[in-house]
């Protein structure tokens, strides 16, 4: 068999792969992205915690992201990829928002867990400087810090008709290669995470010493549990994606050498999908690891949805009788602190 042949099955089974993953991706990211939002946004348990705040922007960013790379799977679909491929203005579409999605998740990451590492402190003035106000401006400001970095970096990618969409521009290659993958996108995230989250992990051992409602002991146990379960599955799956962008940067293979070529294609793909999981992971960690989240959601799922859409089809069937939920509603209220 030629080598032609070989590096063509490569690259046709590294498309079909990136096609696949994308679709099963996307729906697990907009099934456990939407059910995250929903438990969040419900339960007023969580309405008070900064930590949930940014669980609740995470989500919100990861499924934005999903929705634009499912997009981008489908155009190649419908306009073939040579059209999509030569687009300058699509190139640079791509990176801007891939890189916005990218790091409002990993910064709300890294915020959560300084927040719970406050939020359980012993210090009262410590516990005291991190409320959710102040999380909200914080979150505000460094959204529109990331809108306008990726903008100015996404910018300089440019399709060349050898090497495609990539970086054009010396300094922005310089910069990305050591300063953005390496440390922003990479070692600060994964350092900030990482200490935080161990640190209020041994807050929450310590934690039934300090005069608390035991609502409030559980719901800090209960997040701060997930939060580290979190982290680490954020590290293991970043650090492989980190360190492939970085040689891919530095080192692009041109189309004309057809085995390097498809090689690349195909470690890209496996290595976008190990990033994927990333953005929607979060959702099965909490299901997986916290019983009390799994009431939450059947809590939500079953007493607060399932009631109200039986409310609404009996409004629309029987509106002279109307369905009262309001007491339904205080009942389940009053079982959120189990």
């Amino acid at each position: 068999m030629s080598s032609s042949l070989v590096s063509d099955g490569i690259l046709n089974f590294a498309t079909q792969f990136s096609f696949y993953s994308g679709f099963i991706t996307f729906g697990f990211g907009v099934i456990g992205n939407t059910l995250n939002l929903l438990i969040f946004i419900q339960l007023k348990l969580f309405r008070t915690s900064g930590c949930a705040f940014y669980i609740t922007i995470e989500s919100i960013s990861n499924l934005i992201y999903f929705c634009f790379n499912i997009t981008i799977t489908i155009l190649p679909l419908i306009y073939g990829n040579a059209a999509i491929g030569n687009s300058n203005a699509l190139c640079k579409i791509k990176y801007i928002v891939g890189q916005t999605c990218a790091l409002i998740p990993f910064s709300m990451i890294c915020f959560s867990a300084v927040d719970q590492f406050f939020s359980t402190n012993h210090r009262f003035h410590l516990r005291q400087m991190c409320t959710l106000k102040f999380g909200r401006y914080f979150a505000f400001i460094f959204i529109c810090f990331v809108i306008i970095h990726s903008i100015a970096l996404g910018s300089s990618y440019n399709v060349q008709p050898t090497l495609g969409c990539v970086l054009s521009n010396y300094v922005a290659v310089q910069y990305s290669t050591y300063f953005f993958y390496p440390v922003l996108g990479g070692f600060l995230p994964i350092v900030t995470a990482s200490l935080f989250s161990i640190l209020a992990y041994r807050n929450v051992r310590h934690i039934v010493r300090r005069q608390l409602p035991i609502v409030r002991r559980k719901l800090d146990k209960q997040i701060t549990a997930m939060v580290l379960m979190r982290v680490i599955a954020f590290v293991c799956l970043l650090v492989p994606y980190i360190t492939y962008r970085i040689y891919a940067i530095n080192f692009p293979i041109p189309p004309s050498m057809p085995m390097p070529f498809a090689i690349g294609r195909l470690f890209q793909a496996i290595f976008s999908c190990i990033n994927l999981i990333n953005y929607f992971i979060s959702f099965y960690i909490f299901i997986i690891f916290s019983p009390r989240f799994r009431r939450q959601m059947k809590l939500v799922l079953v007493k607060k949805c399932w009631q109200r859409w039986k409310y609404w089809c009996c409004s629309i069937n029987n509106r002279i009788e109307p369905f009262n939920i309001e007491p339904r509603n205080l009942e389940v209220e009053s079982v959120e602190s189990i």
